[in-house]
């Protein structure tokens, strides 16, 4: 369940490990603040925890649960904070939805993960700036979301490679319809905005909300993050418009081939009516009928199936039907 438990004092980690015990009471001494990261914790594991740091049990509940939306709830001195990881998988060429729940208190900061979303990336990153780690568990708050936002832009990279892949496939001269990637692909996005977008707004409301676990001079660095949000939430809108202009591009691509066939189909019909017509009129077996004596009939008549057909065909290439 504990992925890593660790004291801050004075932008630099406290040596030794930290046990759980510990936790609560190190939380408590002024100038220093505890991170602890849990993976995917069970109710009587996360009601111990919420007990030992007095959190709020509807956000307790909520953590236990997941399958929030992204928000930013306050609980007196504690920020709740939902934040959704995106990762692109390829060639499935799926993106996958993890799940961050935030405690930030001014003397500690609880990450619980659900999915995928690994934070060990960011924990050590940010301990290389003690600098920054001074400003307490408001800027640990802003490394995680900078992080999850860097996933964000990964993740449209990856989109924006497939999206350009369909976009030739369309195109192309291969008669394979890309209909259903394009569905897929869109589904995807669906999910990748619903977790963007709310996001956006949720950071806009800690630039706005003058919380005390974020002090106004980390304000440059959340307005940093809105600012890619925004820009992340501006290209998977445009992701979806360039799917559904493929999708038209598409169909319309399908009706124009469904025409051209109907056209051939119909040319090779008229060319071939003329020996059935001309075959069913010889073939009705009347005693009086003219040319049958004619020792020329039947070579006159293969010719004038043959001329027939072969100025019904170029007629028909001409008209482009061929």
């Amino acid at each position: 369940m504990i992925a890593n438990c660790a004291v801050y004092e004075r932008g630099r980690r406290r040596d030794g490990e930290l046990s759980l015990e510990h936790a609560g009471s190190a939380a408590r001494e002024e100038g220093a603040f505890v991170w602890l990261g849990l993976v995917t914790p069970s109710a009587q594991e996360l009601d111990a925890i919420a007990r030992e740091f007095d959190l709020h049990e509807l956000a307790v509940e909520d953590a236990v649960k997941a399958h929030q939306r992204p928000k930013v709830e306050a609980y007196d001195e504690t920020l709740f904070v939902v934040v959704k990881t995106a990762r692109y998988v390829d060639p499935e060429e799926v993106i996958e939805i993890g799940e961050l729940l935030l405690f930030v208190n001014p003397g500690f900061v609880i990450t619980v993960r659900h999915g995928h979303g690994e934070l060990s990336p960011v924990r050590e990153r940010i301990e290389r700036r003690p600098d920054l780690l001074r400003h307490g568990p408001g800027m640990v708050l802003y490394a995680i979301l900078d992080h999850v936002v860097d996933g964000y832009e990964a993740a449209a990279e990856g989109v924006e490679v497939d999206i350009q892949e369909v976009e030739r496939q369309v195109f192309s001269e291969d008669r394979d319809s890309p209909a259903e990637r394009i569905y897929k692909l869109e589904r995807e996005l669906v999910d990748f905005q619903a977790a963007v977008t709310p996001l956006a707004a949720s950071v806009d409301e800690i630039l706005r909300g003058h919380f005390e676990v974020v002090p106004e001079d980390l304000l440059e660095y959340y307005r940093d993050v809105h600012d890619h949000l925004r820009r992340a939430a501006g290209r998977i809108h445009g992701f979806r418009e360039l799917l559904g202009n493929a999708l038209q591009a598409n169909l319309t691509q399908v009706s124009v081939r469904q025409n051209e066939d109907m056209r051939k189909i119909s040319a090779w019909v008229a060319i071939l009516a003329v020996p059935t017509m001309i075959a069913g009129v010889y073939g009705m077996n009347f005693e009086h009928m003219p040319e049958l004596e004619w020792e020329f009939g039947y070579p006159a008549v293969l010719a004038v199936i043959a001329l027939a057909c072969l100025l019904l065909y170029r007629r028909f290439k001409r008209a482009g039907w061929l």
